[in-house]
């Protein structure tokens, strides 16, 4: 028995019940392909059934406005992985007269969708000879074949993607692919694989060779930026100032408090006399309360919040300011650090 047919039967043995296995509708394989990139399946699944009941189809989807896609996406991150998407459904209700592409050469046109995700759709959908490459089968393939090149160099993604195209059972692919990342996933883990009862570990240079740790090898390109906010709470007890922001930073169209961003944090009294707090919140603003600082993480910035309480009225109001009715707050599409905040300061 083959590699690839050794995953296959371990697949069919040991495969996770998960609703888009059941169906070959490439909507809702793109739906799963999307909410779940760089997502657990546990943390992903909610994300799914609230899409998936919010718009049953790619047309439904497409009617909805940007606050409520962003409102159901609040709390994954990478929120432009939201907006794409409905620019997708856009397209494809548009251009497809609402029927999903499953070919993928037109998938990889569409706004979002990429390599990896046009080759997920097209294989489960339309079961299309495409090799489905993730983070799973890069480390299947690096441990299994016992491959130094980094996955994240040019060259390491077209030698593990050749490989996983010359492994791929073209008569199954579909099967094959869910193999693949399933084994990865739940058997080839990135910290204390099951090599124990690892199906195909008689011929694994990682587990012949003790390699599983420093397996697959990955180039740290990532540059941590590290970012200051003081967020300003004002409220009249029935609503709250809140900021829509702009497209152009994180966290595009959603919205948080007004915000003044210093390069490091600053003693309070030396925060009030700052020229631009005082040109939108004058001298006379008084501090009622202050949190502790809370760290929140993304891939590339490090973000250290502080949220200060003020008495008072702002003396101007920037142009993206408005005062949101209390009752209507948590319908907002709002970053975690937002939502969390003002979920303890509503309650």
């Amino acid at each position: 028995m083959n590699f690839s047919d050794e995953l296959v039967k371990w697949y069919n043995e040991n495969k996770r019940d998960l609703p888009w296995r059941h169906t070959t509708d490439a909507y809702i394989i793109w739906l799963s392909e999307v909410i779940l990139q760089q997502t657990r399946v546990e943390q992903g699944m909610p994300y799914f059934n609230r899409f998936v009941e919010a718009y049953p189809n790619v047309t439904a989807f497409a009617s909805a406005s940007e606050d409520e896609v962003l409102r159901l996406w609040q709390g994954l991150g990478y929120y432009s992985r939201g907006r794409n998407m409905l620019k997708t459904a856009r397209i494809v209700r548009e251009e497809y007269n609402g029927t999903f592409p499953e070919k993928y050469d037109e998938l990889i046109k569409l706004k979002g969708i990429g390599e990896y995700t046009a080759a997920a759709i097209a294989s489960f959908s339309a079961n299309e000879a495409k090799a489905v490459v993730d983070g799973n089968v890069y480390r299947v393939i690096a441990r299994y074949f016992g491959i130094n090149e980094p996955i994240n160099s040019t060259a390491g993604k077209k030698m593990f993607q050749s490989i996983a195209t010359d492994l791929l059972n073209k008569k199954y692919p579909a099967l094959h692919n869910q193999a693949m990342m399933e084994f990865g996933a739940m058997l080839c883990k990135p910290k204390n694989p099951a090599c124990g009862i690892c199906p195909v570990r008689e011929g694994c240079y990682a587990f012949i060779n003790n390699a599983t740790t420093t397996l697959p090898v990955k180039i740290n390109k990532v540059k941590i930026k590290k970012r200051f906010f003081n967020y300003f709470l004002f409220t009249d007890g029935d609503s709250i100032l809140m900021n829509k922001r702009s497209e152009n930073d994180i966290w595009a169209n959603m919205y948080d408090l007004p915000l003044i961003e210093t390069p490091a944090f600053l003693p309070l009294d030396e925060l009030l006399a700052l020229p631009e707090t005082v040109e939108y919140f004058g001298n006379d603003i008084k501090i009622e309360a202050t949190s502790t600082i809370k760290k929140h993480v993304l891939t590339h910035q490090h973000l250290h919040v502080r949220f200060i309480t003020l008495t008072g009225q702002p003396v101007r109001l920037m142009p993206n300011w408005v005062f949101i009715e209390v009752n209507k707050i948590r319908k907002l599409p709002l970053s975690k650090v937002i939502f969390i905040f003002l979920d303890n300061f509503l309650n």
